[in-house]
């Protein structure tokens, strides 16, 4: 079937009466049913059963009328993936993060890469890490922000900083007003955690393993916002990023203590499906967070 076959025959199709999809066409009713009437000679089978000017799709144009759409969505595809080549000032980028990186990083990285290719725009998704990872592996992002590092097979991953941890602890705890703290000093105290899956959720356990102790979780949720709250109004501890912006409310922040544990940084980094060819818009987003990474502080 020819390109141009496509658009007419699934008009028709899909309003089932030749009057109507003429008009839509600007076309002849005539010059219509002489198209409809040539295409089936070349299939050799009737794709429409006919009630007096209303036309139903039988067996044989239930089949074909599936692929061709199939085809028609193909093409509008590619035409947009050649638009976007040859206009790279043009595209959407899908940006799928985690939620403690919409506060600061994303904000960032989106408004410097904006100053750049102001036409290029965004649709933004935040969810756990699992989730994030996820969506670019199915397709339905086209990078995420992640933290830490996942292991999932056909992602690829780029590093872009390292933010210095805290242990997070009421602002009139024992421990609130000193200059560092091992995490195994807490070992009895609980914690309040992100939902097993989120990133911030794997750095804690990792981080507790380390220290040689399981953390016993008091309260599980999905917002690091919620978390510095419930710490700070004396609902246990947990780990937070040293720089974590305050909450601005009438209650007191937590106090953040940086962590003398071995290695106390969330390392956070870009990733993408290496099994997918990216657009012009998200090699270009792609390239600029590289870019970024390379000139800002290594440690947030």
């Amino acid at each position: 079937m020819a390109s141009d076959d496509l658009h007419w025959f699934l008009t028709l199709a899909e309003l089932e009466r030749v009057g109507a999809a003429a008009e839509r066409l600007h076309l002849t009713q005539p010059t219509l049913s002489r198209m409809l009437a040539r295409l089936e000679r070349r299939l050799g089978v009737l794709l429409f059963d006919r009630h007096g000017k209303r036309l139903t799709l039988n067996e044989f144009g239930r089949v074909y009328y599936e692929h061709a759409r199939r085809a028609q969505a193909e093409l509008d595809a590619a035409a947009g993936e050649l638009a976007d080549l040859s206009n790279p000032a043009r595209g959407v980028v899908r940006l799928a993060f985690q939620h403690s990186l919409g506060a600061r990083v994303v904000p960032e990285l989106i408004a410097g890469f904006r100053r750049l290719s102001g036409r290029i725009t965004f649709t933004l998704n935040q969810d756990a890490a699992d989730v994030v990872t996820a969506a670019v592996l199915d397709g339905t992002a086209d990078l995420g922000l992640v933290s830490p590092r996942p292991s999932a097979a056909g992602v690829g991953w780029r590093p872009l900083l390292r933010q210095r941890l805290a242990l997070a602890v009421p602002p009139d705890h024992r421990l609130a007003t000193r200059r560092q703290v091992r995490l195994a000093e807490v070992a009895d105290a609980e914690f309040i955690a992100m939902h097993p899956g989120f990133g911030m959720r794997r750095v804690l356990d990792e981080l507790c393993a380390a220290a040689d102790f399981r953390p016993r979780i008091g309260f599980e949720c999905s917002n690091l916002d919620t978390i510095a709250g419930l710490v700070a109004v004396g609902l246990g501890v947990s780990i937070l990023p040293l720089e974590y912006p305050p909450m601005g409310g009438p209650q007191p922040d937590p106090a953040l203590i940086p962590l003398a544990d071995p290695e106390p940084m969330r390392e956070v980094g870009l990733v993408w499906s290496t099994s997918a060819t990216p657009s012009e818009a998200v090699r270009r987003f792609r390239d600029f967070t590289f870019d970024w990474a390379r000139v800002r502080p290594g440690i947030e």
